[in-house]
């Protein structure tokens, strides 16, 4: 089991994981020809893509996902409210399935855990996967940190983690104070101390990556996301890895 990213930050997201015989894209928020383009950097072929899971209707995360999904023939997965939520495009798929939040479902040799987060969108979600042997944690676009969210991510191999924010340069920057008070709030986005406070209250021993992502270009530093999760974890700051927006991060492989 593997994971990557082809972006990740407010222009767009979207990770793939691929379990061999099976893969999937978490998000498409890039246009049909810049996925495509940025499936080629990691060796691979929209054809080969099993599903699109949609954790929310925000458009860095659905802007690519029906076009893309339309060409190529591709299942999207999705929840009632992200769906009735969703942009223009829906109606194109060749397939379009409706998910609950709280069951499990399998997508070939992947088993796919959503569940809810609180975020200002209609119906969010997040995702867990697991293969059987290994299981790879998401958490973005999550205001707060729920009982729930650290009962799914409590134990993982692999764990994707947003750190959108520092709260002082938040504070210092030049955003109006209602985009300050919804980016920090209990249903924005996911700070440094917040995302080093999970790693603390969850099991780290086994976990053989986690990747800092969505963070903000404008109100964080790679440098602050990673001192802060290495400081939670009591690791070096090279083993914490960073998702960019211009290329996300190569494959990461759970062994």
């Amino acid at each position: 089991m593997r994971f990557a990213s082809l972006g990740s930050g407010s222009q767009g997201n979207c990770l793939v994981v691929d379990a061999g015989d099976t893969k999937l894209l978490l998000d498409c928020g890039f246009s049909t020809r810049a996925t495509v383009e940025k499936l080629g950097r990691l060796a691979l072929s929209p054809d080969a893509i099993d599903g699109v899971l949609v954790t929310h209707e925000h458009s860095d995360h659905i802007a690519g996902v029906f076009k893309f999904a339309s060409r190529f023939e591709i299942p999207v997965y999705l929840t009632h409210g992200t769906h009735s939520a969703a942009p223009r495009g829906k109606s194109a798929l060749p397939e379009c399935r409706l998910i609950d939040t709280h069951f499990s479902f399998a997508i070939g040799s992947l088993e796919i855990h959503p569940y809810p987060v609180p975020h200002d969108a209609r119906e969010p979600v997040q995702y867990a996967f697991s293969n059987g042997v290994h299981r790879l944690g998401v958490l973005t676009d999550s205001g707060s940190i729920t009982p729930h969210i650290i009962d799914v991510l409590r134990v993982c191999d692999a764990l994707v983690l947003e750190c959108n924010h520092d709260q002082d340069l938040l504070a210092a920057s030049a955003y109006p104070l209602m985009l300050k008070r919804r980016i920090s709030g209990n249903f924005g986005h996911l700070d440094n101390t917040q995302a080093a406070s999970l790693l603390r209250q969850i099991e780290t021993r086994q976990l053989q990556h986690i990747v800092a992502a969505h963070l903000s270009e404008q109100n964080n530093r790679p440098e602050l996301a990673v001192n802060a999760l290495a400081s939670a974890l009591n690791c070096t700051e090279d083993w914490i890895g960073v998702a960019c927006q211009e290329s996300g991060f190569g494959w990461r492989e759970l062994l």
